[in-house]
């Protein structure tokens, strides 16, 4: 299957009102060695929630990074913010919960929150930004914006 293929969208989480969520299991790959998730493991467990989040929303990262929308564009994480909150560990089941808080020109904030059923394990706020090949900021475009934002 290739990379722009419609997915199930069992795996790649589903739309929200608020945003996304995505359900992922923690494997032992995930893990320090005493079966708890490695911090920085977390990152990823975030990145694939905000990835899935725009493929959902018709945002494709082949694409973008082809030219499909003008020029060559990416995605890049201009800043993170994190608190650990309670361990998740191996063979968990996690919801990871991303939602747009705000789009301004370049950047998008998103809050996201990684939790095992109700308990909140880790949050995070991230502010993402578009860029040029050339590394220069390329505006928010329009049309995106409903596709990101919460619906309540």
């Amino acid at each position: 299957m290739s990379a722009n293929e419609t997915i199930p969208a069992g795996l790649s989480g589903e739309l929200t009102d608020y945003g996304h969520r995505l359900v992922a299991r923690v494997y032992y790959a995930d893990t320090d060695f005493s079966g708890v998730v490695y911090h920085a493991r977390y990152l990823e467990f975030f990145e694939r929630g905000r990835s899935d989040f725009l493929r959902l929303a018709g945002v494709h990262h082949t694409e973008l990074a082809d030219g499909k929308h003008g020029e060559k564009l990416v995605w890049v994480v201009k800043r993170m913010e994190i608190d650990f909150r309670a361990p998740a560990r191996i063979d968990d089941i996690l919801i990871v919960e991303t939602r747009t808080e705000k789009v301004s020109g370049a950047r998008i904030f998103m809050a996201q929150q990684l939790k095992r059923g109700e308990e909140l394990l880790v949050e995070a706020k991230v502010e993402a930004a578009i860029i040029s090949e050339s590394g220069r900021p390329r505006r928010f475009p329009r049309e995106w914006v409903a596709a990101f934002m919460p619906r309540s």
